[in-house]
């Protein structure tokens, strides 16, 4: 049976199959999530990084976990914010490339982070929003695949703010 769960903690310490990092085009590291986890996977993941060639906004690329628990790490360059409905699409499409890419690869338990809410300055509240209903849409219309989807909140904002729209 699929479900998500929130919690509030650092993803890099996180036991699954797979953690999303919230990366930027080149993939090469950078702020936030993304740097804290190339810091926890080490060196390996960089260089192989370099060999993906970058990622596009809501595309998803995956890699070895390698220093982390998890085995897998899935890159998704999130939208940067203006406010157009575009940002809302992209940032959707983001969770649906990832879980696919993560059925493709068999992988059954995954970790999000609030991606596009850092230095891309997407509202943590319409965020959070898109992300539980776009993983509810993706588990009715995958209910033979079973996932433990994991919501990692850094922060007790983003933390509150999931668990509000999750009571919704």
């Amino acid at each position: 049976m699929s479900e998500y769960q929130i919690v509030k903690g650092d993803i890099t310490e996180l036991k699954v199959d797979a953690i999303v990092n919230a990366a930027n085009e080149t993939l090469l590291g950078g702020g936030g999530v993304d740097g804290a986890i190339h810091r926890k996977a080490g060196p390996e993941l960089l260089k192989e990084c370099r060999l993906l060639n970058g990622c596009h906004t809501s595309e998803a690329k995956i890699t070895k976990g390698y220093r982390l628990m998890a085995k897998y790490i899935i890159h998704t360059v999130g939208p940067i914010y203006f406010g157009l409905e575009s940002d809302a699409d992209s940032l959707k499409n983001c969770y649906i490339n990832c879980l696919n890419l993560a059925m493709k690869y068999d992988i059954h338990s995954i970790a999000f982070p609030a991606i596009s809410t850092g230095a891309y300055r997407y509202p943590s509240k319409a965020a959070a929003k898109i992300a539980i209903e776009t993983v509810n849409k993706f588990l009715s219309s995958n209910q033979n695949y079973d996932f433990q989807i994991i919501f990692c909140c850094y922060d007790d904002e983003t933390y509150q703010n999931y668990l509000e729209i999750a009571k919704k």
